[in-house]
Order: C-alpha cells, then structure tokens, then sequence
C-alpha cells in the first residue's frame, strides 16, 4: 500500500529556552565591561523593535549593551556600597525597573545622550498599544489609506483585500470592481468606519485594519535614565528618570488592581 502524502507541519525554526549558563555568562559580561568603560548608561525602549535596536548595536559599535533581567543586572553591579563592583555604580539600581537595560562606553556622555535625543522611528502598532488618534473610514470607495478622495499618490484598495477587511469586521462589498464601504453605491452611505478611537487599547484586529491602511501608532525611542561616570564615581540622574518611575510605579499599580480583581472573582 502506498505511503500517504498528507500534508505534514515541518517546524523550521527551534527556540532554546535560557539556560543558568546564560545568565552567568550575561553577569560574567556585565562584571568584565564595569572596568573596561568610564562611563555607564540606564536606558529603557519603549516599543521594543528588534531591527531598530540592532540599528544602535551597529551605530555604537565601540560601546557594549546588556538587555536582560533587571534582578541579575542588579547583582551584577552590586546592590549596596559593599558590594559594588566600582565606586558608587550601586546607585544605579535604584533606575533598573521595568523594560531596562545598561550601555557601557567610553563615549563622552553629551555625545550619546544627542545620539539618543534624535532617535526615533515610527512603526505600526502592536496588540495592547493606546490608540494616539480616532482613526475612521470615510464611506465610498476605499483607498489605501482610508481617505473617501483620493489623495496625489493615493490608489484604491485592491479588490484581493476585501474578504480580509469584511473578516475584520469592516461593513466592505464590491462595486464595479472596486472596494466600497457602506450602501450599493459609492458615498450613497452617511456612515464611516471607526478603526479606533483616540486612547482606546487595540486589539489585534484594530493593528491588522491599522497597518493595511499605512496608519503607524508606534514610535521606537530610547531614553536615558541615569549614568555613571567612573572618574568621580557619581550617578547622574537625567530627565526621563522621573517620567520612567512614574510609568513603572502605574503599571505596577495596574497589575496590582487585576490581582485584587481576579481575588473577588475567586471568591465569588
């Protein structure tokens, strides 16, 4: 009897859970740069993109970063006077919270904070992002980016995307070839489609609407928290500081509430 030929799963990639032996080598790496720098930076990212990050690895290739465990950078360090593996870097542990990371460099510190102050990339947003703006589909003809007229480099909607638009609950139908939103014919509908409202949370099926109609919501940026300098041994604290322990303590805050909630719940 012939073997079947049934179509089979074939897993072309393979992800290796950490082990202990690369949290050590990560500490051992942070504990070997602590001498190697003369300066060292806090920073935190906020729309984590890989491709842009690597971006920075390239553009501070004389520099090294460590993005891991806040709890294991912290150690690393040296959490108290005692145990702090140069003078006065323990105070940066105060900064390592939330979404962090270190940069050691030998750079002059104003040089990478104006290297940081005009990085910036807008991407689109991810599942989980607060909405920066209401964003509505006109009623008509649609166009790639959601305007009823279309603009000087604008184009129509292709028609090979109007099944996934209906799946993703936008009222569409065909007219004369071309993707309609609304009644039989183009403009006869009052009634636009709202995407997303200004401060809502998306969903994955908002970010999907959002990227076919080129509408970016996300912005990839770095902020410097704190250095240390190891010719004086001091931490300066810089402006993002405050505004990074404002965010981590309502997060914390946040995730505090969904426990008390998800307690009462149980209760019931």
């Amino acid at each position: 009897m012939p073997k079947s030929k049934r179509s089979k799963v074939y897993h072309m990639t393979q992800v290796a859970k950490k082990t202990r032996e690369n949290k050590d080598k990560l500490f051992a790496n942070i504990r070997e740069s602590i001498p190697e720098y003369q300066h060292c930076f806090v920073f935190s990212i906020d729309n984590m993109r890989n491709n842009y990050l690597k971006d920075v690895r390239r553009e501070l290739g004389d520099c090294r970063l460590f993005f891991g465990k806040t709890k294991l950078t912290a150690r690393a360090l040296g959490s108290t006077p005692e145990e702090a593996q140069a003078d006065g870097i323990h105070q940066l542990t105060r900064h390592l919270s939330g979404s962090v990371g270190l940069l050691f460099t030998n750079r002059d510190p104003s040089a990478i904070t104006s290297y940081f102050a005009s990085l910036s990339h807008v991407d689109f947003a991810r599942a989980g992002t607060v909405a920066t703006r209401t964003v509505t589909v006109p009623p008509g003809y649609v166009y790639s980016t959601g305007g009823a007229v279309a603009a000087e480099h604008d184009v129509p909607v292709s028609h090979s995307l109007e099944p996934e638009l209906r799946r993703l609950g936008m009222p569409t139908r065909m007219v004369k070839g071309r993707v309609c939103l609304g009644g039989d014919e183009a403009g006869e509908s009052s009634e636009g489609y709202t995407i997303c409202r200004e401060g809502q949370t998306l969903d994955s099926r908002q970010t999907r609407l959002l990227k076919l109609f080129s509408v970016c919501m996300s912005e990839f940026s770095v902020s410097l928290l704190a250095y240390w300098s190891a010719a004086t041994g001091e931490v300066t604290e810089l402006e993002a500081a405050a505004t990074h322990q404002v965010a981590t303590k309502a997060a914390a805050k946040a995730g505090d509430k969904m426990d008390e909630d998800e307690d009462d719940e149980d209760d019931e």
